[in-house]
Parts: C-alpha cells; sequence; structure tokens
C-alpha cells in the first residue's frame, strides 16, 4: 500500500469542515450549487492541479474566503488553524468597509506583495471561479475581468514555485476567452 496517495492530514479535514458550517447557507451565483463547494475545489485544483501537498496551504485555500464572506474573523481563523494560516486567509480577504474601487486596488496590491503560499491558493480560486463560469454564462465576463486583474497582481515578484501555477491559470484564461467571445 505504499504507492497508495497520502490521507489528508487533520488541519485540512478540520478546514472543511470549518468551512462547510461557516458557508453553510451560502450559495454560489447560480443559485443552486452551495458555496461550500467553491472552496473545497480550490483546495482540489491547489493539491491536483498545482501538485501542492502543504497542509498550510491547502487549509488556507479551503478557508480563504471565511474572513470575507461569512461572520468569521481573524481571531476565528488564528484560533483553530494558527497564526499563519489566518495571516494567509486575511491576505486572500478584500475589505468590503472599503467602496469597489478602492478594495479591489488594495487587494491587488496586497496579492502583490504577498507569499508564494497565498498567490498559489489565489491562482486556485481563479481557476475554479473561470471554470465555474464556463458553466454560468452570465458570469464570463466578469471572471474574465477579475482572472486578468488577480493574474497581473500576481504576476509581480512572482516567486518560482508559483509560476507554472500561474501558466496554468494564464491558460485556462486563455482557451476560455477564444470560446466565450
Amino acid at each position: 500500500m505504499s504507492d497508495s496517495p497520502p490521507l489528508p492530514s487533520r488541519s485540512v479535514l478540520d478546514a472543511v469542515a470549518f468551512a462547510a458550517r461557516a458557508h453553510r447557507s451560502q450559495m454560489r451565483k447560480d443559485k443552486e450549487t452551495p458555496y461550500a463547494s467553491h472552496v473545497f475545489r480550490v483546495c482540489l485544483v491547489v493539491r491536483h492541479a498545482f501538485g501542492i501537498d502543504d497542509e498550510h496551504v491547502l487549509t488556507a485555500a479551503v478557508l480563504h474566503d471565511t474572513i470575507e464572506d461569512t461572520t468569521t474573523d481573524f481571531d476565528d481563523v488564528e484560533e483553530h488553524f494558527g497564526r499563519q494560516v489566518a495571516e494567509w486567509v486575511a491576505l486572500l480577504s478584500k475589505d468590503k468597509r472599503l467602496p469597489e474601487s478602492e478594495r479591489e486596488k488594495a487587494y491587488c496590491d496586497g496579492l502583490a506583495s504577498a507569499p508564494w503560499q497565498v498567490k498559489l491558493c489565489k491562482l486556485g480560486d481563479i481557476y475554479d471561479n473561470l471554470t465555474d463560469a464556463d458553466h454560468f454564462p452570465p458570469q464570463r465576463q466578469r471572471a474574465m475581468r477579475n482572472a486578468e486583474r488577480y493574474l497581473n497582481a500576481l504576476a509581480t515578484n512572482m516567486h518560482d514555485s508559483v509560476r507554472p501555477a500561474w501558466d496554468k491559470v494564464s491558460a485556462l484564461l486563455n482557451r476560455l476567452r477564444k470560446e466565450w467571445n
């Protein structure tokens, strides 16, 4: 059985349950898909499409929207998953107190200077949002604009370990742009 894949860490499994509870009443834009499926898919993309098996990165991927989109705050994430994961999740969260244009600029500035682990989580998020929009045409143009903006931000100070994932997401965006136009 040594050829079998490793089991998910306790942290990742706990994060899945935590995120499912935090997002329990939310739905995706199609109003049919439970929102929690998005954060689970982001973790799967980071693990399987990008080949990352670091438990802290995978935990942050699952939790990436909890501070931004639920009543969960930094302290909740830190208490359950540690300071490092909480800091990464905070960097993946937009400040909804700001007007949209300021919020997006601040978010992109944060992504540009973020650690490589955060950049990988965001790339997983972009990848999933693009593939989700492929099945929900009303979101396609918005998903493309966001992907372009975030890919530009993530290209700043890119760590070598991020480049393959960035290339995959960029290629997906280019393919979908051709299909959608």
